[in-house]
C-alpha cells in the first residue's frame, strides 16, 4: 500500500485485522509520520520502473494507492507500474470537499493559478495551507503577506513577507477562528484535500467571511478503479489477497 493518510492507517489496521501481510510505503517527507499497523517502507522506489520491480520481487497480489489527493506523480507511477505488472490496482481517495451556503469559494486548477488570483488582492494577509514545497509559489507576489502553516519547515531562507507555523491537525474550528482574528487574514488558500482533519479552517473562513481560494484535485490516470471509503477498499484488497 502507498500511504501516509489517515485512510491509509486506517485500511492496513483492518487488514491486518483479517490477517492479510501489508506493507505500507512511506515517502519520507513529513518527520515523525504516524506509522501504520504491519511492515512498513520509508523512501521511493525510484519511478514506475523501481516500484514494478519491487512488485515483482516481492510477489505482490495487490496495490492499493491510498497516498494524499494531490500525490499526482506517485498515482502515476502506481498506474504505470500495475499496467507493466498486471499486479491489480485500487486508489483509495476520501471525497473532496464541497460548498455550502455561506462559503465563498474561487476554485482553481493549479498553485500558480491561485497565486495569480492572489496577485489581484495587493496588500491581502493570506492563510496559506498548501503546503511547505508549495510555498516557493506564493512568495515573490508583491505586496502580500502570508501566514505558512505546514508540519515540517520550508527549506531556507523564508522571505520577510511569510511567517511560518509549524502545527499538525485535527484542528478545531475555535483555534482556527483565533488564528484568523490574530494575524488579521483575509483570505484562505488551501487545496480541496478533503476528509475532516482540517475542516475547521473551512468553517472558521466561512463565519468569518473570508474568501477561499480552493485549488482542485489533480487528474487521474485513466482506467483506474477508484473507491472513496476505507471500507470498500477493505473488501477490494481482501478478495485480491
Amino acid at each position: 500500500m502507498l500511504g501516509g493518510t489517515a485512510e491509509a492507517r486506517a485500511l492496513a489496521a483492518d487488514l491486518a485485522g483479517r490477517g492479510l501481510h501489508v506493507v505500507s510505503s512511506l515517502a519520507g517527507r513529513v518527520s515523525n509520520p504516524r506509522l501504520p499497523v504491519g511492515e512498513v517502507r520509508e523512501g521511493g522506489f525510484g519511478g514506475p520502473d523501481g516500484l514494478a520491480r519491487w512488485l515483482t520481487g516481492e510477489r505482490v497480489d495487490a496495490l492499493v494507492d491510498a497516498t494524499h489527493p494531490f500525490a499526482a506523480r506517485m498515482t502515476a507511477s502506481a498506474a504505470r507500474a500495475s499496467e507493466a505488472t498486471g499486479v491489480p490496482l485500487l486508489v483509495l481517495r476520501r471525497p473532496g470537499w464541497e460548498e455550502g451556503p455561506g462559503d465563498r469559494w474561487h476554485r482553481v486548477p493549479s498553485l500558480e493559478a491561485a497565486a495569480d488570483r492572489l496577485s489581484r488582492r495587493p496588500g491581502a494577509r493570506v492563510f496559506l495551507t498548501t503546503g511547505r514545497r508549495s510555498l516557493p509559489v506564493f512568495t515573490s507576489i508583491p505586496g502580500v503577506w502570508l501566514l505558512a502553516r505546514s508540519v515540517d519547515p520550508p527549506e531556507p531562507p523564508v522571505p520577510d513577507n511569510v511567517r511560518v507555523l509549524l502545527d499538525r491537525g485535527p484542528y478545531t474550528v475555535e483555534g482556527e477562528r483565533a488564528l484568523i482574528r490574530e494575524h488579521r487574514l483575509d483570505v484562505l488558500v488551501t487545496k480541496d484535500s478533503g476528509g475532516r482533519m482540517t475542516t475547521a479552517k473551512l468553517v472558521a473562513a466561512r463565519e468569518l467571511g473570508l474568501p477561499v481560494i480552493m485549488v482542485n484535485r489533480p487528474p487521474l490516470p485513466q482506467g483506474v478503479h477508484l473507491v472513496d471509503t476505507v471500507e470498500a477498499a477493505a473488501a477490494w484488497a481482501a478478495q485480491e489477497g
